[in-house]
């Protein structure tokens, strides 16, 4: 690289700047700067040490600009005529970044610091440039060396100066200003100062994606989380991946340690993983460090310490290794700042940040993160022990068996609080029945969860019950070996056996017994709770001993269809019977049966019916005292409304199964009430935000569930529905992505319109490669299906992407394909006419020349014969061919004007009185700007004939024919145009057209005839 000439070097510097900010970009930075000063071109030499002052800027080595600053310095003190203003301004700009670099770099001493700020001030004053940089700065080493009364005067003064050239732009300037406030636990000062920024109102290539970081931890101070779990899934969306953002992801991954979300810390942790280790810039190592080590800490409490984690320097390291190295490492660039500053400014404050606890037990975020699996050691002791931990066991066993008789969910939390309470005490100081109850918790538990002793256990329960005398309690546990028997796939014979023994032993209870009629009643219904699974059962049995036995052929399958149909019929029968026999005594068992008559009824093609039956069912056992018991039923009628086009009634059932699900502990069951209410909510734009919380809730309690990937990952996508709805894309493509995984996996249809959802939403964000590529897998994902046209559809707006995203040779290719699938359908006039304008438009793309304006001409023509054809057709009238002919013609025009434009002479060829080589003729040029003027007012004809929705297209024609008639030498003849347009506005009534289109018609009119 040595032997480069200046234009080589000049070539090379513009290619630099377009690589990726990082290490390779700096490397190829510096060789450019040694070449250029081998080469001797001084401005060549200045160039390219601009050049890597800004690589070093935008990468983990900023502090390397300090050399390269100090050699352009001298050039410019050698020189300073060499440069000319703008230079000179892009060199004092450049005193700021090395300001805060020296300011950041322990080993540069304070004082050289101060000199370097004298000098700053100095030059700044004789340049006339304001002194609120310089204040700046002050202020930025004020606070590093912790002396605090310097800093707020600094502060003040910093504010106080008037804006100029050297300033800051305003979004650094707030960021920095509200860390002040933020630095002094002014946390709502801060946010508020912050708010500018936060809101987009201002913006930089780094802004806002510092200061989203920077708020996380004040707002969750505030206790405004909704805005911490956005700041956070927008604000990581923008950092990750970014070297010079490294300390803005250690605040990412900090959010997540004081917020319960450590399984996401460990994500972004392993997505920047390589990143740890020395920098060059130690003020970033330090800062990055800070925050792995809060997360590090934190998993360590939670009994992660001995799991493996991200490798360091090449070597595998657990979690409490890496912490301790981490810690250490912080700390000791701390420690070198702080013997440089004379003070503990960094130590404290570091030694702050890295034991803090965490500031809320759980956030959910909404985007789907890989659980942490259980800890290889115990956690430790971070919370407090629960409440119920606190109670007698007296009161606690009281409490259990109350919550157990009223089959209240928090049954079995209580009763496993009592079996640990038992556990520790001699048989002898336990009452046999207590321990009998326990046991009989402990195999109910197993039977729930399907496991193979379960049988066996509850066997014994009911063994022990008989032993103690207690019949009513030994006939519950014969009627639970039915269903266990059932859910491990018995044959139906024995469970119908068992079934009968459960009712004997009910109606053997003593008359006196006050539970008999409820033990019998609840036999009575587990037999009609089982029929359907047995018949099923029978039903399969007997189909494929038919199959077995017999050639086939007969019309045994008619009949078991019939004997089907009759045994709903019977068993609906009997289900309302059970209801009208014990509603009035036992309505919380009479609720379930309704419960139960209404789905069987929903089946069978009569929703009115079973709409009313699981209102009914949802009443009764509200009014039972069971309200946990409606949540099922309430959520059904809701959905079912919903479906039928009744969202009001729909949002009442699913208000009401929340509200009575508030004491449910199973975490499904709060999932889908709530994936219920956000999926009825988001439908309107109103309940939007109030839809995306219930939907945000519910897939943190499927994750709680272990269902992410199922429920988890619908109510992610509903989450995120509702998040662009309510204009928030950015956080809805974060949680779509996290889901899409989830998502591919439940069902073609679902997985093509997950990767729709996701590309509109990137191409929104203006996030075009990426776009692309999802809507490029939905077109291979539904390439066998019998309709092309949503293949077409993925293709051309892949094409779009790709072509925003400058990729022309792939958008050809795409928009060609995209054109092939329409015109296999023939019904998408405007599509294909569309693909053939951006067609036209990107074979000018790289060179405007008479080739390849006529190739545009030719696909604009053509897009005009679709159109003209597709009138011909029976759609002269259709207002959509109309606008897309008008625009074509539009764009046909300025298609024209490009070649005109683009062959126009330059100052160079003016002033050598020659033409171009293979320039436009004057005649050639004439006839052109003579086409234009033609093909906008065919344009203009066209949108007048469309209405005043038209109106500013038509102007925008007619003012682009104006103004070219006057470089034809004929502006009054431009200035008819828009005359005849203005009076035709004026004569509209009030409100009819823009307010600024009449104004702007009369500027363009004076200046034509001026």
């Amino acid at each position: 690289m040595s032997t480069m000439t200046a234009e080589e070097i000049r070539r090379a510097l513009h290619e630099n700047r377009g690589l990726p900010k990082g290490a390779a970009r700096n490397a190829q930075a510096e060789a450019l700067t040694a070449a250029a000063e081998v080469c001797g071109d001084s401005e060549v030499f200045r160039l390219t040490l601009v050049n890597q002052i800004d690589a070093y800027e935008y990468s983990a080595e900023r502090s390397r600009m300090v050399v390269p600053f100090a050699r352009l310095l001298q050039e410019y003190d050698r020189d300073p005529a060499a440069f000319d203003a703008s230079q000179a301004h892009s060199l004092f700009w450049r005193f700021k970044w090395v300001s805060g670099q020296i300011i950041s770099s322990p080993d540069v001493p304070v004082s050289s610091v101060t000199g370097y700020l004298e000098d700053m001030e100095k030059r700044y004053r004789i340049a006339g440039y304001s002194e609120r940089a310089v204040r700046q700065s002050e202020y930025f080493l004020a606070d590093a060396i912790g002396d605090d009364e310097r800093a707020e005067r600094a502060m003040a003064r910093w504010r106080a100066a008037d804006r100029d050239t050297m300033s800051d732009c305003h979004a650094c300037e707030t960021n920095s200003q509200g860390v002040f406030w933020a630095t002094k636990g002014e946390h709502a000062k801060a946010i508020e100062v912050w708010e500018p920024v936060l809101k987009g109102e201002q913006t930089c290539m780094e802004e806002p994606h510092r200061v989203l970081a920077r708020s996380l931890g004040p707002l969750l101070h505030l206790g405004r989380t909704d805005e911490a779990r956005s700041h956070h899934l927008r604000g990581y969306r923008m950092a990750r991946g970014k070297e010079s953002l490294l300390r803005t992801i250690g605040q990412h991954i900090e959010f997540c340690a004081l917020s319960g979300n450590e399984a996401r810390g460990v994500e972004i942790l392993a997505e920047h993983g390589a990143h740890l280790r020395p920098l060059v810039d130690l003020k970033t190592q330090m800062d990055f460090y800070g925050g792995v080590v809060v997360l590090l800490r934190r998993l360590v409490e939670l009994g992660y310490g001995g799991d493996p984690t991200v490798p360091y320097e090449g070597s595998a390291r657990t979690v409490g290794e890496l912490h301790g190295v981490l810690r250490e490492e912080a700390l000791a660039i701390a420690r070198r700042f702080d013997v440089r500053n004379g003070t503990t400014r960094v130590s404290d404050r570091l030694l702050e940040r890295i034991e803090q606890a965490p500031l809320i037990d759980v956030l959910p975020l909404g985007v789907r993160s890989t659980a942490l699996a259980q800890p290889a050691t115990a956690p430790a002791p971070v919370t407090a022990p629960a409440p119920v931990a606190a109670t007698g066991l007296t009161e606690l066993v009281e409490r259990a068996r109350t919550a157990r008789d009223c089959g209240h969910p928090g049954a079995d939390p209580l009763w496993a609080e009592v079996a640990v309470r038992i556990s520790a005490r001699p048989e002898p100081e336990v009452d046999p029945l207590l321990r009998a109850e326990v046991a009989d918790h402990q195999a109910l538990t197993a039977a729930r969860a399907g496991a193979p002793d379960a049988a066996q256990l509850l066997a014994a329960v009911r063994d022990g019950y008989r032993a103690l005398g207690q019949a009513e309690r030994a006939a519950l546990a014969e009627l639970r070996l039915a269903s266990a028997a059932a859910q491990a796939g018995a044959e139906p014979g024995e469970v119908r056996e068992l079934l009968a023994a459960g009712l004997r032993a009910a109606e053997a209870l003593d008359a006196a017994e006050p539970l008999r009629e409820r033990r019998i009643a609840i036999a009575e219904l587990s037999a009609l709770r089982l029929e359907p699974y047995l018949r099923s059962a029978e039903a399969a049995h007997e189909h494929g001993h038919e199959h077995e036995h017999s050639s086939g052929g007969h019309s045994g399958g008619h009949d078991h269809a019939g004997g089907h149909d009759h045994g709903h019929a019977e068993l609906m029968a009997e289900l309302a019977s059970f209801v009208s026999s014990y509603g009035p005594a036992l309505p919380d068992l009479a609720a379930e049966a309704e419960e139960m008559l209404g789905r069987l009824t929903l089946s069978q093609g009569d929703t009115e019916q079973a709409l009313t039956l699981l209102a009914a069912s949802a009443a009764r056992a509200v009014e039972a005292g069971r309200p946990w018991h409606a949540v099922d039923p309430l959520v059904l009628r809701a959905g079912v409304l919903l479906s039928l086009g009744r969202p009001e009634e729909a949002e009442e059932a699913a208000r009401a199964g929340l509200e009575h699900a508030a004491e449910v502990t199973d975490p499904e069951e709060q999932g889908i009430v709530r994936l219920t209410l956000a999926d009825v909510l988001r439908r309107r734009p109103d309940t939007v935000t109030e839809a995306a919380e219930h939907a945000l809730t519910a897939a943190h309690w499927f994750d709680q569930a272990g269902l992410s990937a199922d429920g988890g990952a619908q109510a992610r996508l509903m989450l995120a529905q509702a998040y662009a709805r309510d204009g928030r894309t950015a956080d809805a493509a974060e949680v779509l992505q996290s889901a899409l995984p989830d998502l591919l996996e439940h069902g073609e249809e679902q997985a093509v319109s997950a990767r729709e959802f996701l590309g509109n939403l990137l191409r929104d964000l203006r996030e075009s490669r990426a776009a692309s590529e999802q809507f490029l897998l939905a077109a291979e994902a539904v390439k066998d299906w019998d309709d092309p046209r949503p293949q077409a559809g993925f293709a051309q707006s892949a094409a779009d992407c790709l072509s925003d995203a400058g990729l022309a040779e792939e958008a050809v290719a795409a928009y060609r394909r995209a054109l092939e699938l329409r015109r296999l359908t023939g019904d998408a006039v405007v599509s294909e006419v569309r693909i053939l304008r951006s067609l036209a438009w990107l074979g000018m793309r790289e060179e405007v020349t008479e080739a390849t304006v006529a190739a545009a001409r030719g696909l604009m023509n053509e897009a005009a014969g679709v159109l003209e054809a597709a009138g011909a057709a029976g759609g002269s009238g259709d207002p959509d061919l109309l606008a897309e002919l008008a625009q074509t013609w539009h764009q046909l025009a300025q298609v024209l004007d490009r070649l005109v434009s683009s062959q126009e002479p330059d100052e160079a060829r003016e002033a050598e009185a020659s033409p171009a080589q293979g320039a436009l003729s004057p005649a050639a040029v004439e006839a052109l700007r003579l086409e234009e003027i033609q093909l906008w007012e065919l344009a203009a004809e066209l949108y007048a004939r469309l209405g005043l929705e038209y109106l500013q297209d038509r102007f925008q024609c007619l003012s682009n024919a104006a103004w070219t008639d006057q470089e034809l030498g004929r502006p009054a003849v431009g200035a008819a145009r828009i005359s005849a347009l203005a009076e035709e506005i004026e004569g509209l009534p009030e409100g009819m057209a823009p307010d600024w289109l009449l104004p702007q018609a009369r500027r363009i009119i004076a200046s034509l005839t001026a």
